[in-house]
């Protein structure tokens, strides 16, 4: 049995076809789940070494040790700064050697691992363990190589969690899958950022048991399944905007052929883009962005709670000295998966906001009383950046095209966004625009690409 899987930067999905029928894979009831796991043991941090004091005495016995070995050696004395930089490599590599070993102890704590929603709300009951969100948007960046095995293994327990649920559902042993892939990952490499994105997804799919894995394109795969739903030939653009990247087809769908995608674009934004220009604009205020000296870059670390490194930074900073009030509400904001509600509730202001004119979020794990709200126009404003970006893909797009299309197929978590639509409209204005499901369009033809 193969099936696909949409492994997404804010959910993830799977789905098989089954003869005639589109199965799609059940998580806790629902056809998809936040891309998040939470391990109640805590993985080693494998940057937070300090040397304490039984540190350096261990680094001052090492360099004795090795100007002794210079000395019967023969050799000429080396300066002490490199005496001890060598020992502090050593006693480093004993820390970690250790820190693993622990983390290896408690395997049988991974194994109780919990995804999706539940993995945040266990995350906030217990206050300790360890989260992960979003691991796909990790996969393209610069990582030293502990980093990337922990990345590794993290994104091979979800795909775990996708092959075993899938598994017990289908009832069948499901060892193969059509991965999704975006035209182009969030990196910080460049192209060589991609490639080791997919090779980090092949370890971590192989680990995850399967024995047979291939990758399409998430624009492609959102074609395969529109065409599947049209009756005339035409061409279309596929535009799917999902939490992390966006993505364009152009592809020729419906009627009795094959479906033919001629051509892909991508640019590594998405909606985690717009949460991040929301918190910035209308939340961070409220803990002195603009207010105090505290340098930008902090409030960034505290809202992207799916960049571990970034995080592990925020929460190590001294805010005691900051004055009053914010100094007390970054330092709450530090505590019990503080900056993980602040995230949640981002996330849900921008979803409100695009039905409704105003939303807010209740601050009141900050500070009794406290909360911010917003209107949709100052969702708008914060996506303007966004906005550009898509803009110019979408421009790009329409020039290098001989003849407009015939429609506009909008699949993607951000892609019912009212003035996401608006400005793909605007670019194409005699394209029909066709609305797919945003959550599940990319998945259902990726099982049907499985299936062939």
């Amino acid at each position: 049995m193969k099936i696909g899987i949409d492994f997404g930067t804010s959910y993830s999905a799977a789905a098989a076809r089954i003869g005639d029928r589109l199965v799609h894979i059940q998580f806790d009831g629902q056809p998809q789940f936040r891309t998040a796991v939470f391990f109640p043991t805590t993985l080693p941090d494998l940057d937070a070494f300090e040397l304490d004091g039984a540190m350096e005495a261990e680094v001052e016995s090492l360099m004795r040790g090795l100007r002794s070995d210079q000395a019967r050696a023969g050799a000429a004395p080396r300066p002490s700064a490199l005496l001890r930089r060598d020992a502090i490599r050593i006693v480093r590599r004993q820390w970690l050697e250790a820190r693993m070993r622990d983390a290896e102890s408690s395997a049988a704590d991974l194994q109780h691992a919990v995804f999706g929603e539940a993995a945040i709300e266990s995350y906030l009951l217990e206050g300790s363990g360890n989260l992960v969100q979003s691991p796909k948007s990790m996969l393209g960046f610069n990582l030293h190589p502990r980093a990337k095995e922990t990345i590794t293994g993290i994104a091979a327990h979800i795909l775990e969690h996708i092959r075993l649920t899938a598994s017990q559902q289908l009832g069948t042993t499901v060892r193969a899958a059509t991965l999704g892939r975006p035209v182009r990952f969030r990196s910080s490499l460049g192209e060589a950022g991609g490639e080791q994105a997919l090779a980090l997804l092949r370890d971590a799919a192989a680990q995850a048991g399967f024995d047979a894995i291939e990758f399409l394109e998430e624009p492609a795969a959102a074609a395969l399944h529109y065409h599947a739903e049209s009756p005339q030939r035409h061409t279309t653009l596929v535009v799917d905007i999902g939490g992390g990247t966006t993505d364009i087809a152009l592809a020729e769908v419906g009627g009795d052929g094959a479906p033919r995608v001629h051509r892909a674009w991508g640019v590594a934004n998405g909606g985690t883009d717009v949460d991040l220009a929301l918190s910035m604009a209308q939340v961070m205020p409220v803990f002195g962005k603009g207010a105090s000296r505290i340098p930008v870059h902090h409030f960034v670390e505290a809202a992207t709670v799916q960049d571990m490194p970034r995080q592990r930074d925020f929460h190590k900073r001294d805010f005691s000295h900051v004055d009053t009030p914010f100094g007390a509400r970054l330092q709450a904001l530090q505590r019990d998966g503080g900056t993980t509600r602040l995230y949640r509730g981002v996330e849900g202001m921008k979803v409100r906001l695009s039905a409704h004119d105003e939303a807010g979020h209740a601050l009141d794990y900050i500070e009794p009383g406290l909360r911010v709200d917003a209107t949709r126009a100052a969702l708008e404003a914060a996506s303007a950046r966004f906005l550009d970006t898509i803009g110019a893909l979408l421009d790009e797009v329409g020039g290098d095209l001989d003849t407009p299309p015939d429609s506009l197929f909008l699949t993607g978590g951000m892609s019912g966004a009212p003035y996401v639509q608006a400005a793909a409209q605007a670019r194409f204005p005699d394209a029909r625009i066709v609305r797919g499901d945003p959550s599940l369009g990319v998945v259902s033809g990726l099982a049907e690409h499985a299936r062939n």
